[in-house]
């Protein structure tokens, strides 16, 4: 199992939810606050392709492929995943024609989950994102199993969103019996 943390925040509600979820399996987990991603050039369609870049993004990916469950942490920023997460994603670009790394074959059939924590109204404001989710799993052919939206804006906010709290214990249940 591979966690992606997308917050900002140290120990905030994304990853307080996530300490849940994940009680009693053994994840491998990445803080894309602590690592140097740098955004995308897009360069598909220049004849000499991407350049090579000098940051920690080709080593998260290939651990990431190395797993066959992966989970999605992120705040509900702006009603959309947190800048880290995105700048990650969007370098999935690069993955894609990458004839070594093989990117679109080894992430077929991956199972993907979605943990969004947000202060505004998540539960309605954060599926627009859940949607795009979607779309990139698709187009990568991994599998969205299932998905978390939170509720929590100051630290600890999370512990009251029952219901949150509720899917990330079953969840928890589903990923033990899957081991």
């Amino acid at each position: 199992m591979f966690v992606l943390h997308g917050s900002s925040r140290e120990n905030g509600n994304t990853e307080s939810i996530i300490n849940l979820l994940l009680e009693g399996i053994e994840a491998e987990r990445i803080y894309l606050r602590e690592k140097n991603i740098l955004p995308i050039v897009d360069k598909r369609h220049d004849p000499e392709g991407f350049p090579q870049r000098h940051d920690e993004y080709e080593e998260i990916a290939k651990k990431m492929l190395e797993h066959d469950t992966i989970i999605f942490a992120t705040p509900l920023y702006w009603y959309g995943m947190s800048g880290t997460m995105k700048n990650f994603i969007d370098r999935w670009s690069e993955s894609l024609r990458d004839p070594d790394l093989r990117f679109a074959e080894r992430m077929k059939n991956k199972k993907m989950y979605v943990v969004i924590v947000g202060g505004d109204d998540p539960k309605r404001k954060a599926l627009p994102l859940i949607m795009q989710f979607q779309y990139i799993f698709d187009f990568v052919g991994a599998s969205f199993e299932d998905y978390i939206i939170g509720e929590g804006n100051k630290p600890g906010d999370i512990m009251t969103d029952h219901e949150a709290l509720h899917k990330a214990r079953f969840l928890n249940k589903v990923l033990k019996h899957k081991k």
